[in-house]
């Protein structure tokens, strides 16, 4: 007798991914009143490492040779991240870290089909980013700082994540206790006056859950099933979970420009799935049982 089992498609694992990746700066405004922007930095990285340490036990995966480096990298970028966005408007900054996926999309996506379906991605997410180019050169170096180890994150976490499954996560928890330890003299100082605030630690925990441990895990499950340009062409999908999340939440209805911007994206999106994401699916759609 065959069972069929039907596993989530990868790129939903993304759309998780996005959706929780707008939740977390919502957390953070409750943070940033009272803690100065490295501090926000240090409690997100803090409470997602003691979130993961609870859950997974990751100890084991300490002992990985790229764990050490992704701990750093995601140490840095977070700071990076934090000190850019108080110097630029989101927008801008999340437009700049963009770069990242397309370039890695480009080394990798070789097919023209799948370069035709990038060039529809990167039109579409241009139309639905509202980027202002205001701001001192400092917070361009910060925000281009950010871009890069965002770049370093995505082909370290596509390494760590080809074993699939618990062994991806428990590695990402690893790297989260290291970069808890790289970012402490960063920004435990600033972070202190939370640590007595129960308000305050509850925002910092929601900000580690949705910026951090809930977005990463969902990375790790689509990683683990899809090539690394496939799902560097999904982060084109980021901008539309944006406007999504503001329309549903806040009654911010897309304009022609951003229902345009959607339609580019979604066929980009669906170009590219023919040929890779499909394949990647349809294989692990039927799982025979006993």
């Amino acid at each position: 007798m065959c069972l069929v089992v039907r596993r989530p498609p990868p790129h939903a694992y993304f759309v998780v991914s996005a959706v929780f990746h707008y939740l977390g700066p919502a957390f953070a405004v409750l943070l940033f009143v009272r803690v100065d922007v490295l501090g926000v930095a240090w409690l997100r990285i803090a409470s997602a490492a003691a979130l993961f340490a609870v859950w997974r036990r990751p100890w084991s995966a300490l002992s990985h040779p790229l764990v050490l480096a992704w701990g750093a990298v995601l140490a840095v970028m977070n700071c990076c991240f934090y000190l850019a966005i108080d110097r630029l408007p989101l927008a801008t900054v999340g437009a700049i870290e963009f770069l990242a996926p397309i370039l890695i999309a480009l080394v990798g996506l070789r097919d023209r089909r799948n370069l035709v379906a990038l060039a529809m991605a990167v039109a579409g997410a241009s139309m639905l980013t509202r980027v202002h180019f205001e701001g001192g050169a400092f917070g361009y170096v910060l925000a281009f700082a950010n871009c890069a180890l965002f770049g370093a994150y995505l082909v370290i976490g596509h390494a760590l994540a080809r074993d699939g499954g618990a062994a991806g996560i428990d590695r990402l928890g690893a790297a989260m206790l290291i970069a808890l330890l790289v970012a402490a003299p960063i920004g435990v100082r600033d972070a202190l006056p939370a640590l007595s605030d129960a308000h305050l630690l509850a925002a910092a925990v929601g900000v580690g859950l949705c910026s951090s441990v809930v977005p990463y895990v969902f990375d790790q499950l689509a990683m683990a099933r899809l090539p690394r340009a496939s799902f560097a062409l999904l982060m084109a999908l980021m901008p539309v979970c944006a406007v999504a999340i503001g329309a549903l939440v806040l009654r911010q209805v897309p304009g022609p420009v951003e229902w345009a911007g959607i339609a580019l994206v979604i066929a980009g999106v669906r170009l590219h799935r023919s040929v890779d994401i499909a394949n990647s699916t349809l294989s692990s759609l039927q799982e025979p049982t006993p």
